[in-house]
């Protein structure tokens, strides 16, 4: 008995949009992130160089704002890349389900027949 049975007659639905954001997500990640982190690490590199350009409190306050987005950004990556893996999973091929052979009953167990009005 084979594992998966694919459903006869079932049309694949084309690619679309998830396809392109899998494929570019492993690029695109870790290009937000540099593009988040390189103000803050370039001005610790200048800082240590002793420039003394920036005060300790701009440099302080540019690194929280470099966190308050980096972690919306991080957030919002983990949730985009399942969510269009789910996507792409529900437009593969149909599978039939294992047969599941039902007692011919009218109604649930000790209750009779079931009428229009309700189970008697």
């Amino acid at each position: 008995m084979a594992l998966f049975n694919r459903l006869p007659g079932f049309v694949r639905s084309p690619p679309g949009l998830e396809r392109k954001v899998l494929r570019h997500l492993p690029s695109i990640f870790p290009a937000g992130l540099i593009v988040l982190l390189a103000p803050s690490a370039g001005l610790r590199i200048a800082e240590q160089a002793g420039s003394g350009a920036y005060t300790l409190a701009s440099l302080n306050c540019l690194e929280l704002t470099a966190l308050s987005l980096l972690l919306p950004y991080c957030s919002l990556t983990v949730f985009i890349a399942p969510a269009a893996f789910t996507v792409m999973v529900m437009k593969g091929p149909g599978y039939v389900a294992d047969a599941y052979c039902l007692e011919e009953e009218d109604g649930p167990e000790g209750h009779g027949r079931a009428t229009s009005r309700g189970w008697w």
